[in-house]
């Protein structure tokens, strides 16, 4: 791997340091926690796979992914937290299951064939990829938004996130991408993502308000359902209100605390709407959160001038691994959240002329 010279920030070495933090973490049957002797949950779980791979360690990137097929139920779903027993095991610790978490095994899936070509584990996991996204596609409501969560019961809370149905955007592409892989085309995940897309990009109003959370405000953009001079325009919209000059981005508007998973992903953001400068800039900003051995804190509190929490998080370690690889664009898979290599979303308007062909020409 050689040196990210583009952003002018991370060595290779650096981040094989910050990936080789993430394995340490990584318990014995592959699953991969925030932080030692805390909780798991199945969307960090894949983002550590995914840091993983980029930086070459595919063994440890694919025990997890193998995790992921053992233990995912015959539903399609992951539980929303899993831990580790005193005997070195695991159990649900959250039975709830969060429809964004369960998508995005397909991002994982799609990243991981792009770095490695490997036929026979893309033929491995796609049933599990098919399986998770015919859940989450069950979910979608009339409006194109989908419900974010079920409970233990199975009663599904009918309410959405603007966050989690961003990222589903990005997991319907990438599990599309999969399915024409694989000769398996799924024309209702194509309708699914054109009609999320059109919730998120047109409709945020009819999602639960979060606004106050950074997520809320680029996700959109990272997503894929925001593009061009429209993700230019949403993102310089409210930068003052998030962005601290030389500090990184803000986890929430009127809190003084900044968080490195933030913001790199608000650059990857950047990224994907041409905005390489800023996003670079971003990523430097926040290399004060760099840890000794590779990891990175979590975040960091103002005016007191403290990391906060006193934890260095795998999944905030992956996503400067992932936003760096992106800006350097440097491996097979740096373009994936520019949208790169995957299949384009179907137009609103091309959605009615979609289904009457998928019917036969009957309405």
């Amino acid at each position: 791997m050689t040196t990210l010279e583009r952003p002018g920030v991370l060595t290779s070495e650096q981040l094989r340091a910050t990936a080789e933090h993430i394995a340490s973490l990584q318990l014995r049957d592959g699953l991969i926690p925030w932080l030692g002797g805390h909780y798991a949950d199945p969307w960090n779980h894949v983002e550590g796979a995914m840091a993983l791979s980029v930086c070459g360690l595919v063994t440890e990137a694919e025990r997890a992914f193998e995790w992921s097929r053992r233990t995912q139920a015959a539903d399609g779903s992951w539980p929303m937290e899993t831990v580790e027993t005193a005997d070195g095991g695991t159990e649900v610790a959250e039975a709830s299951i969060d429809t964004n978490q369960v998508a995005y095994i397909a991002v994982g899936v799609w990243h991981h064939w792009l770095l490695t070509r490997d036929t026979a584990f893309v033929t491995r996991m796609w049933p599990v990829v098919r399986r998770a996204i015919e859940l989450v596609v069950d979910l979608q409501l009339p409006s194109g938004a989908i419900c974010w969560s079920r409970d233990a019961e199975g009663v599904v809370n009918e309410g959405s996130l603007l966050t989690g149905s961003s990222s589903i955007v990005s997991s319907l592409r990438c599990a599309m991408a999969l399915a024409e892989l694989v000769e398996e085309p799924q024309p209702d995940w194509e309708l699914a993502a054109a009609r999320l897309a059109h919730a998120v990009a047109r409709h945020p109003e009819g999602f639960i308000d979060k606004s106050n959370f950074s997520m809320d405000w680029y996700y959109p953009v990272l997503g894929g359902a925001v593009t061009g001079q429209a993700g230019i325009d949403l993102i310089d919209a409210r930068w003052d209100e998030f962005v601290v000059p030389g500090k990184g981005c803000r986890c929430v508007a009127d809190k003084p605390w900044l968080t490195g998973a933030e913001t790199c992903e608000l650059a990857m953001a950047l990224d994907a709407v041409g905005e390489r400068e800023r996003a670079i800039q971003l990523v430097r900003d926040i290399q004060y959160q760099r840890a000794e051995g590779g990891g990175y804190w979590t975040g960091w509190v103002f005016p007191e001038e403290q990391f906060w929490p006193g934890e260095q998080s795998s999944w905030t370690a992956a996503a400067v691994i992932l936003a760096a690889d992106a800006l350097a664009e440097h491996s097979a898979a740096s373009g994936l959240f520019r949208g790169e290599t995957l299949p384009r979303l179907l137009a609103i308007e091309d959605c009615d002329t979609h289904c009457y062909a998928l019917t036969g020409g009957k309405k």
